[in-house]
C-alpha cells in the first residue's frame, strides 16, 4: 500500500514538472518528462510493484539471492582455477596425446645440434674471417644510432 502511494506521488510530482516545462515552451523535454513520471503508476497498475514489494520483504527471497550469489561465486572460482591450469580435463588430455603423438618434443627440430661438426681444420673456415663482417654490420647499426643521439 505504501509502494503504490510513493509510486502516485512520484508520477504526479513528474507531470507537474512536466507542465512547468511545457510552459517554458520545451515541448519535447515536457512530453519527456511526463512519459518518465508515467512509468510508476504504469507499474502499480499492472502489479509489479506489488510483487517487487512482497519480494523485497519476503526473507525467502532474500534466502534465494544469497544462494544465487553463492552459485555465482562458485561458477567465477572454478573458471578462475581452469585457467591457471590451463584449460578443462578434456583440453589438458588433448594437449598431452598431441604431445604423445609428435614424440614427446616440444620441438622435434631441437634435437638437433646447434654447433657445426668438428672437421678437419681445411675445410672449416677460420673463425675471425667469417665472424668479422657479421659482427661489424651488427655494430654498424648500434653505432649509427648511437651517433644519431649524440652519444
Amino acid at each position: 500500500m505504501i509502494a503504490e502511494t510513493v509510486c502516485s506521488a512520484v508520477s504526479a510530482a513528474g507531470l507537474g514538472i512536466a507542465a512547468v516545462t511545457a510552459y517554458r515552451r520545451r515541448f519535447l523535454s515536457a512530453a519527456r518528462i511526463a512519459a518518465y513520471s508515467l512509468v510508476p503508476v504504469a507499474l502499480v497498475m499492472t502489479g509489479v510493484v506489488g510483487w517487487l514489494a512482497d519480494t523485497a520483504f519476503s526473507p525467502t527471497a532474500w534466502a534465494g539471492f544469497v544462494l544465487l550469489g553463492c552459485a555465482w561465486v562458485l561458477f567465477a572460482t572454478t573458471r578462475a582455477v581452469e585457467r591457471r591450469r590451463g584449460g578443462t580435463r578434456k583440453e589438458r588430455r588433448a594437449a598431452a596425446r598431441g604431445t604423445e603423438q609428435s614424440g614427446g618434443a616440444v620441438a622435434p627440430a631441437a634435437s638437433a645440434p646447434s654447433l657445426p661438426q668438428a672437421g678437419p681444420p681445411a675445410t672449416r673456415p677460420s673463425g675471425r674471417a667469417a665472424a668479422a663482417p657479421r659482427s661489424d654490420d651488427d655494430f654498424s647499426d648500434i653505432e649509427a644510432i648511437l651517433k644519431k643521439h649524440g652519444i
